[in-house]
């Protein structure tokens, strides 16, 4: 594929470059768009800020990870308590299996189906060490967090769509 200049972009140099966008986009939506932000106790969520990660996933593994932990910074330099931010880092795992899924069974749906209820979990664990009792662990976070992840999810699938459709590819070579 030859990018406007006819320099040729191997799919190595493609990746880094999309990653570092997309860490990009990771970091700017908590600390720009907070008038898209919901905090409830332990729980917050931020319309599109698990966007970057699915995008992330049709990728590569290590994207998503980068990914992630770029969406962790971001919420950790907005300023808010830390276990928000500490919550952000578990796009890192999300991603990665989510990314798997896709790799192997180029399905999209099935990675955004299976992940959520493991996004949740994985929010609720993390606020353990910060002292929140079962009801806001499991209920307001693991609720709350499939809830934001399947409106994301939503989203993303919508985005990818029109991308591929835009560039006359299928979904899973949008980016390759």
């Amino acid at each position: 594929m030859f990018l406007d200049g006819g320099f040729k972009m191997n799919n190595r140099v493609k990746k880094i470059v999309l990653a570092g966008l997309l860490v990009a986009l990771a970091i700017i939506i908590p600390v720009q768009f907070g008038f898209l932000k919901i905090v409830l106790g332990p729980f917050s969520a931020t319309l599109c800020s698990h966007v970057p990660m699915f995008l992330s996933m049709l990728i590569s593994p290590v994207v998503a990870i980068v990914v992630g932990i770029g969406s962790g910074i971001g919420f950790f330099i907005t300023g808010l308590p830390p276990y928000i931010a500490a919550r952000a880092l578990m796009h890192a795992p999300v991603g990665f299996i989510g990314a798997k899924i896709v790799q192997k069974e180029k399905n999209f749906k099935k990675a955004m189906l299976i992940t959520a209820p493991l996004h949740g979990i994985l929010e609720a664990l993390i606020v353990i060490p910060f002292g929140f009792n079962l009801y806001e662990m499991l209920v307001v976070v693991a609720l709350g967090t499939i809830i934001h992840h399947a409106m994301d999810a939503v989203i993303s699938f919508v985005l990818c769509k029109a991308m591929a459709k835009a560039q006359r590819k299928d979904l899973y070579s949008a980016f390759n």
